[in-house]
C-alpha cells in the first residue's frame, strides 16, 4: 500500500515533466524575434552644430573655467615642533597644523585665534598639547559659521589670524583667511544670524 501511494506521484511527476519537454521543443522555432543589433552601430554626429547649441556649450566651458580651484602650494610655516601648512586659505579650505618631535617634559596649547580688528584677536579654538602623551599630532580647523558661537557671516572669518603656543617659547605662526569661497561651499557662508 506504500509502494501505490509513492508510484503515483512519481508517474504524475514523469508525466507533468514529460508535458513540459514536449511543448518546449514544439515552440522552439515558432516564436522567434528579431532584435536589432544596435551593438555595432555608431553614432552619427549631426553635420552641422545649431548656433544655439554651440553658444551653450561655451557658456558652460567659460563658468567651468571661472570655477576652476587649485589650492596654493604648501609652505610649511614652522615655530619649534609646530608647523601650518599654507600663510593664506579660502573660505571653506582647512588649516592643517601639525606637530613633530614634541619634547617630553612640553606642556601646553596651542590658541587659533581670529582677528576682531586689525589689533584685536579672539580665541577661536584651544589644541592641548603633552609631549610625555603624545610627541606628535596633526590636527584640521575649518572655520564655520554657527550662530550658538556667535559666528554669523563669512566677514567673521576673514583677516590675519595667529597661532600661539601657550606654555612654550616657540614664536606665533600667522596665517590669513582671503574672502575667496572655496567652489561648492558657497552656501556653507551664507549668514545664519
Amino acid at each position: 500500500m506504500a509502494t501505490n501511494k509513492m508510484i503515483i506521484p512519481v508517474i504524475v511527476g514523469i508525466v507533468i515533466i514529460g508535458s513540459a519537454v514536449a511543448a518546449i521543443s514544439m515552440d522552439q522555432g515558432s516564436d522567434t524575434m528579431e532584435v536589432e543589433d544596435t551593438v555595432n552601430k555608431e553614432v552619427k554626429p549631426l553635420e552641422e552644430t545649431l548656433p544655439e547649441i554651440e553658444e551653450k556649450i561655451k557658456e558652460i566651458e567659460d563658468i567651468n573655467f571661472e570655477n576652476e580651484y587649485s589650492p596654493k602650494p604648501r609652505e610649511w610655516m614652522t615655530s619649534g615642533p609646530f608647523q601650518v601648512d599654507r600663510k593664506e586659505y579660502v573660505l571653506g579650505e582647512k588649516i592643517f597644523i601639525r606637530a613633530s618631535g614634541l619634547s617630553y617634559d612640553e606642556k601646553g596649547q596651542v590658541a587659533i585665534l581670529r582677528p576682531l580688528n586689525s589689533s584685536h584677536y579672539s580665541v577661536y579654538l584651544t589644541i592641548p598639547f603633552d609631549g610625555a602623551e603624545k610627541p606628535s599630532f596633526n590636527y584640521y580647523v575649518e572655520p564655520q559659521l554657527t550662530k550658538t558661537r556667535g559666528f554669523c557671516t563669512a566677514e567673521d572669518f576673514i583677516g590675519d589670524w595667529r597661532v600661539v603656543f601657550r606654555g612654550t617659547d616657540y614664536p606665533n605662526l600667522e596665517f590669513s583667511i582671503t574672502e575667496e569661497i572655496l567652489p561648492g561651499e558657497e552656501e556653507d557662508y551664507q549668514p545664519v544670524c
